[in-house]
């Protein structure tokens, strides 16, 4: 995007009462964060779900001012930033309502065609917690997948640390801006992990520190990954919360069983009780459940005689699947411009064929 495109998104992110989801609405509508800015407030009342409320600080100059500020130290620390409707916001996170419209990020961050977990858990990690996870990272090495998590005490920075040993790539989404770090005993990490991996955040350098940044933070976790682990969780914490969210995303939770008399596995517990997580006992579950395969493995290749037997519609799904591997249903409908429950039934009619095959994870994939 351009630096007045930026500043005038920053300045629409700056504006009280306007969240992520009503951004996104006003941006749709005008085509522009500038345009919103500028539109009148007589016109902008009319679209759905906008009232005066919303818009009573909207026109205030300055935010402008605050934008200008945070563009100086995005420029002067080499800060990349990602636009919801540009092609390196991550993928993922575009199918989120609530993702953010700006997306910070510094290191070397590379989502490309990986596999994209979060391992999320308490605090007061146990030491049995902190072998399941060391020994989770170790086994998951050879499918080199991409390790989310807060950067937190207790599991997270057990996560990070983990993936640093087997050389994977980790991110670390912060509650915070990209100015600090916390906790600061943590800052000894921020260099090895800049070096394979980064941090996200959509806080601004500006924001002040609140507890409730780690609430919000949490979707960020939840919206970039394909399945959230929960190592370990009491009945209540920051961990339940992220998996919730991935449930609203229609994302994968695996949760680690505990003995019932184990408060830090309360949560965990709960989870699978209620159907909510996939019972997680061995690292191996993972793939399984995912469907992952090794880079070496080769699919059977599809006879080009195929395609005579295929209707406009189903080619236009095969053919994307065969460009982006398994995908999920809704995925398959957004990317495809095809309303959900007409793809359903075409996926049904391909499967009868013998052209694409459905997986664990509710995914689907080209035979």
């Amino acid at each position: 995007m351009t630096e007045n495109d930026l500043l005038y998104t920053l300045a629409l992110q700056h504006v009280p009462n306007i969240g992520d989801i009503t951004a996104k609405r006003l941006i749709n509508h005008c085509g522009s964060a500038e345009a919103v800015l500028k539109e009148k407030k007589q016109n902008l009342l009319k679209i759905d779900g906008i009232g005066s409320v919303i818009l009573g600080d909207l026109n205030k100059s300055h935010h402008i001012k605050e934008a200008e500020k945070e563009m100086t130290f995005i420029k002067e620390n080499d800060i990349g930033v990602s636009y919801f409707k540009e092609a390196d916001y991550p993928e993922k996170l575009k199918h989120c309502i609530d993702g953010p419209i700006l997306l910070f990020q510094s290191g070397k961050i590379n989502l490309e065609k990986q596999h994209i977990i979060s391992i999320v858990g308490s605090r007061k990690i146990t030491t049995s917690g902190i072998a399941f996870c060391e020994d989770l990272v170790e086994k998951l090495a050879i499918y080199n997948p991409i390790i989310i998590s807060g950067f937190a005490y207790g599991t997270d920075i057990t996560a990070h640390k983990a993936a640093l040993k087997h050389q994977l790539q980790t991110i670390g989404c912060l509650a915070h801006g990209l100015n600090q770090i916390y906790p600061a005993v943590h800052k000894k990490y921020m260099v090895d992990v800049e070096k394979n991996g980064g941090f996200f955040t959509d806080f601004w350098s500006s924001d002040t520190f609140d507890k409730n940044n780690f609430l919000k933070r949490n979707r960020i976790i939840a919206g970039l990954s394909e399945a959230t682990i929960v190592i370990e969780s009491a009945e209540k914490g920051g961990s339940l919360v992220t998996a919730d969210i991935a449930n609203s995303y229609n994302r994968d939770v695996f949760a680690v069983p505990g003995r019932s008399t184990d408060s830090q596995s309360t949560g965990c517990n709960n989870l699978i009780k209620h159907q909510k997580a996939h019972m997680l006992t061995t690292p191996l579950d993972v793939p399984y459940i995912l469907n992952w395969k090794l880079e070496d493995e080769k699919k059977p290749a599809i006879q080009k005689q195929l395609f005579v037997e295929l209707d406009a519609t189903e080619k236009v799904i095969y053919n994307y699947l065969k460009d982006n591997d398994k995908q999920q249903l809704d995925i398959i409908a957004i990317n495809c411009n095809l309303p959900i429950f007409k793809v359903a039934g075409v996926l049904l009619n391909m499967e009868l064929k013998g052209v694409i095959r459905p997986l664990p994870g509710k995914l689907f994939e080209v035979i």
